[in-house]
């Protein structure tokens, strides 16, 4: 998303493309019902740590590490292959963000390169710093064309400063914005996907939309497949009025889907109980 010669608020004025309004209305509507739930009243914490654990499995899922959550719960080694290594840097990040709330709004940079650390978990040079000219990105599900590391650094500060500034736009138009620029620009060597949905994933939080963090946006972008994933994300990059407007819409959906999740999950317990 470039941010030249845009209006003082520009995040803001994504929120008057057409359908944006009815996809935030929708996706607050959403979040108040399962918030509303009585088994919130008396097990949240269990809601919030079984999001945590769902929403880790969509966003590995994605990435290519497409396990049954029943293994997920069940694994204790994250080491043996490429894809228990993808399952374990979901899960940890999942476990990270809600640490780094207070830091986020005054310094997401330093958010994006603790998120990449956590994810990759080693030590190499490359960890937890954009890339360089040069460097690959390992991003299979994305196929856009690879901005160069100038490119990077210009937007990601760009979007560092509108993160900082704040404004009024929505949390859902925010949170689309961190997560389609993320993808877009995939500014490390690795786990860009994974870093990407974890960025969303703390803007929804920390912005009050979801502050137990029950509704986890990863499962829906998981239910609604990787073709129209990438194909939304297409639609970001584009640019357009219309683009925008539908991958913002896109991520709407994705709440919606973790709210319907949590919802279900809150109804077994509740079932339990009786």
């Amino acid at each position: 998303m470039s941010t030249s010669g845009a209006t003082a608020d520009p995040l803001a004025a994504l929120g008057s493309l057409p359908g944006v309004a009815e996809s935030v209305e929708s996706v607050r509507k959403a979040v108040d019902r399962v918030y509303g739930h009585r088994i919130m009243r008396r097990r949240g914490n269990e809601i919030t740590s079984e999001a945590a654990l769902r929403g880790a499995r969509g966003s590995a899922a994605l990435s290519g590490a497409d396990w049954a959550l029943e293994e997920v719960r069940r694994r204790t080694d994250f080491s043996a292959d490429d894809e228990a290594r993808t399952v374990g840097a979901a899960l940890r990040l999942t476990a990270e963000a809600g640490q780094l709330l207070s830091i986020w709004r005054q310094s997401p940079l330093r958010v994006l390169a603790r998120l990449h650390l956590v994810a990759a978990a080693d030590k190499g040079d490359e960890v937890g710093r954009p890339r360089q000219n040069g460097e690959p990105a390992d991003e299979p599900l994305v196929e856009l064309p690879l901005p160069d590391a100038h490119e990077v650094a210009g937007r990601l500060e760009g979007l560092s400063q509108l993160i900082i500034t704040g404004g009024s736009a929505p949390a859902l138009v925010t949170a689309a914005v961190v997560h389609g620029e993320l993808l877009a620009l995939r500014p490390f060597t690795s786990h860009n996907g994974l870093v990407a949905r974890a960025a969303e994933r703390i803007v929804l939080v920390g912005s009050g939309l979801d502050p137990k963090s029950i509704c986890p946006a990863e499962v829906g972008h998981a239910e609604l497949g990787r073709a129209a994933y990438a194909a939304a994300l297409d639609g970001y990059a584009s640019g357009t009025p219309e683009g925008m407007a539908a991958w913002i819409a896109h991520c709407g959906k994705a709440v919606e889907l973790g709210v319907r999740e949590s919802t279900a999950v809150c109804e077994a317990l509740q079932r339990g109980a009786a």
